[in-house]
């Protein structure tokens, strides 16, 4: 009897004459080459002994180009030295971070993965950021010289000195976010390449680096309120620091929150679709509320603006400049528009109340403009079919979002916190909330049984193949009803990401609008989400020997079933790997991003209780008012 091989995909069993063994040149599936690893931990330890030694010397009464630097910022921000040069170090790392994030993403989606962890220049912005942030923290920390920094400083253990609460956030942040890149090669060699920006260690990377704003927010604060008490009166340059410096900060906290969508902002996501409003409602309303309590009139809006500005530079670097797949962004200012008419009647003096209405305006006005914004900009729009879903899961997270935003903002102007049991309800209540959107909008199930014929029409003839595909669904209902149904090819190397929706022209019969690449390095499918399950139809896929797979080549005709769409996009997976260990590396992540979160909750808790109090004027705060 003839026996016939069979190559398994994704559960996907394609005979093996219809697998190629034609490979690529191998780029490594399960980590960095040794050679890079070495080098990069020695460089590593270089920069931290660097710090280490820089600190000791400062605290020895030596770095004398510390202290001008020091002064340099002092003189120009109005702040002490041990805020100033801090939150000038932090903000230019964020920069650049934030920049390379961006960057090393659109290279992943159009070029496929690493040869190593250094074969990427993107890396190296990453990396510089967030050593940035870490010395930034450090700065903080040991630059207090002969004056306790502010009233909810920390006392350093057997340092004799104390150290800014906010400095301590920033540096804790920065380590953990470090901490990543080196988790995130051990984690590539035990799992696999997991090729989707919401891997445990890239959330731990980006959402620590983000959440450090809160210590830069912190750190800012405390340096200002020392500054007011020593200081008579404040030089031009200072003044005008005073007005821009807490809206970018504010701003670049809307940034950071905002990370959480890359998927979505480049058109390729591979989670549900509801969660899409999700994230962008909770993210709008935590820092817009933030920011309007705290900075005063007008700050939601200037947050906002400020937000566009950096995002738009980052669109124009990355995708025209660049020539990678175009970075999309949320718009934000209609929501900023909505709080500020909020605070017209709600006083943002009881900001629990303020809160919730501000984030009930977002979760509605707001979420009706970013539906609409939706089918301007996004490629992956919200179709009626995210109804109610969308519009109630959107709703609840502003609503929970307005909260946590109004206690931070409570918090870092210094009002007087509510009683312990009572001021923290609210905020209990609306964190349980986000947790509770998690668990219901996290989890895919698995597709239901859907198979299509394709039909392929040759556009370009190889080398350089493309082809327009024609589809016809099993059941021909396959598709009514779906969040989306789109034709994606990426990772090919020498082009962008095609992202484009299928055109339907008979009952269950779907056209591509653009041709599809189907050669060299290019990964291509049909991707069909309905209701909570995502699924793939691979229509090319090279081979892959780092797996290793064969080849799912785009014959003229074929009849392939929808599968798990996880199993297409991040195929690099290692299949096999024990339960427990994947419950051990999981609750580890996890508890490291708990005592993250909950180190930022403490500690603006911290100051709220430690400042509380002491009556400041409305223009040291109010950007507008100020002059």
């Amino acid at each position: 009897m003839r026996r016939v091989a069979l190559v398994t995909f994704g559960g996907l069993v394609i005979p093996a004459a219809e697998a190629s063994a034609h490979f690529k040149p191998p780029v490594p599936a399960g980590g960095g080459a040794i050679d890079q690893v070495i080098g990069g931990t020695f460089a590593s330890l270089l920069l931290i002994a660097g710090m280490i030694y820089l600190s000791v010397r400062y605290r020895r009464g030596g770095a004398a180009w510390l202290r001008r630097f020091g002064a340099f910022t002092e003189r120009h921000t109005g702040l002490p030295a041990w805020a100033s040069a801090p939150i000038a170090v932090q903000g230019t790392s964020l920069v650049i971070a934030v920049f390379g994030m961006y960057w090393d993403i659109s290279i992943h989606l159009d070029k496929g993965r690493d040869a190593g962890p250094f074969a990427n220049a993107a890396h190296y912005f990453i990396l510089a950021g967030l050593f940035g942030i870490v010395f930034a923290g450090v700065l903080a920390v040991v630059m207090p010289d002969g004056e306790r920094p502010g009233r909810s400083s920390v006392k350093v253990p057997k340092g004799g000195w104390w150290a800014p609460l906010g400095g301590v956030l920033v540096l804790l942040s920065g380590l953990i976010s470090l901490s990543g890149f080196p988790l995130d090669d051990v984690w590539h060699r035990i799992f696999g390449q997991d090729v989707t920006l919401w891997g445990p260690t890239h959330l731990l990377l980006f959402g620590a680096a983000a959440l450090s704003v809160i210590g830069g927010l912190l750190l800012y604060e405390e340096g200002r309120r020392t500054a007011n008490q020593t200081q008579a009166r404040v030089a031009e340059d200072a003044r005008r620091f005073r007005r821009f410096g807490p809206v970018a900060l504010c701003g670049a906290l809307l940034i950071g929150l905002s990370t959480w969508q890359g998927e979505f902002d480049y058109s390729v996501p591979q989670f549900r679709l509801v969660l899409h409003p999700i994230m962008l409602m909770l993210a709008a309303s935590v820092a817009l509320v933030a920011a309007r309590i705290y900075l005063g009139r007008g700050g939601a809006l200037l947050a906002a603006i400020f937000f566009l500005l950096v995002r738009g530079a980052l669109t124009l670097l990355v995708s025209p400049l660049f020539g990678h797949t175009t970075l999309h962004f949320p718009l934000y200012l209609v929501e900023a528009a909505v709080i500020e008419l909020v605070a017209l009647k709600v006083s943002t003096r009881r900001p629990i109340v303020f809160g919730l209405s501000a984030g009930a305006a977002v979760g509605t006005v707001g979420l009706a403009a970013e539906w609409a914004w939706s089918y301007l900009w996004w490629t992956v729009e919200w179709p009626a079919a995210l109804m109610p879903e969308g519009v109630i899961t959107g709703l609840v997270a502003a609503v929970a979002g307005g909260v946590l935003g109004a206690y931070m903002g409570r918090a870092l102007t210094a009002q007087p916190p509510r009683p312990s049991k009572r001021g923290l309800v609210a905020p209990t209540l609306a964190g349980l909330a986000v947790l509770g959107l998690a668990a219901y909008s996290v989890p895919i199930v698995d597709p239901p049984p859907v198979q299509a014929n394709v039909q392929l029409t040759e556009v370009t003839p190889p080398p350089e193949r493309e082809v327009q595909a024609t589809v016809s669904l099993t059941p021909p209902s396959a598709a009514d009803g779906s969040l989306w149904l789109l034709s994606t090819a990426w990772q090919g190397v020498e082009g962008r990401s095609v992202v484009e929706k299928l055109e339907p022209i008979a009952p269950g019969v779907l056209r591509t609008k653009i041709p599809l690449p189907v050669h060299g390095n290019w990964k291509t499918s049909i991707r069909l989400a309905s209701g909570a399950s995502v699924a793939g139809m691979p229509v090319y896929f090279p081979a892959d020997p780092e797996i290793p797979v064969g080849e799912i080549p785009a014959t003229p005709s074929f009849t392939r079933p929808f599968v798990d769409d996880k199993t297409i996009l991040q195929r690099e997976q290692k299949p096999g790997i024990p339960g427990a260990l994947k419950v051990f590396a999981y609750v580890t992540v996890l508890l490291v991003a708990i005592l993250l979160v909950s180190a930022q909750v403490l500690g603006l808790r911290r100051f709220q209780a430690r400042n509380a109090g002491v009556e400041e004027p409305a223009a040291a705060r109010d950007p507008v008012a100020a002059s």
